[in-house]
């Protein structure tokens, strides 16, 4: 990746609400690994809602204010699957029918970034995140928010989110395979 023009590149709005949000990671990990009473689970919920708001937030002034930058298709879903990760590693502490959604999580972000590692090598890269992968982290974003606002959730009630949790993570895996390797790959040239 070669960066031009590093206040246009790099020090760009949507680039340090990805940054903001990485810093937030630390934050909510205490808040919620420390929580006793709902409202300490509240504020780490809260914390984890401003962390997804900023991620809505910066992709639309990224494309309102052509602030799209090649760090910044790199910086935000990285910024994404951190934090998919750190909630579902710390709600798998609460909620141990978790840990295999932990697991499928990261075999496929494993996946994405070995093959998404040896395309840029190529100088190729996908031109953006699957409509299933944003579906997948959407979904991922809800459930489990939900369950850090409310800990004490029938257990059955979180079973049937991991299976949810666990069928999107599949969908957009497959996705992103044939994404890469199917008949009508998705990958193209980095922009010169």
């Amino acid at each position: 990746m070669i960066i031009k023009d590093w206040k246009r590149d790099v020090f760009t709005i949507p680039n340090l609400l990805s940054l903001f949000r990485l810093l937030l990671l630390p934050v909510y990990a205490y808040l919620y690994l420390t929580a006793v009473t709902q409202q300490d689970f509240l504020l780490a919920g809260t914390v984890m809602a401003l962390s997804c708001l900023t991620d809505l937030v910066d992709g639309k002034i990224a494309r309102k204010f052509n602030m799209i930058s090649t760090l910044g298709k790199i910086l935000d879903p990285f910024a994404d699957k951190i934090t998919q990760f750190t909630l579902t590693l710390c709600l798998s502490m609460r909620h141990p029918v978790l840990w295999p959604v932990l697991g499928l999580f990261i075999v496929k972000e494993l996946f994405q970034l070995t093959v998404g590692a040896v395309h840029l090598r190529k100088g190729k890269m996908l031109p953006g995140a699957l409509m299933a992968g944003k579906v997948c982290t959407t979904v991922l974003f809800v459930s489990l928010i939900a369950l850090v606002l409310f800990p004490s959730m029938d257990p059955s009630a979180v079973s049937i989110i991991a299976a949810i949790d666990a069928g999107f993570l599949i969908i957009s895996f497959v996705n992103y395979i044939f994404a890469y390797f199917g008949k009508h790959r998705k990958i193209q040239d980095l922009e010169g």
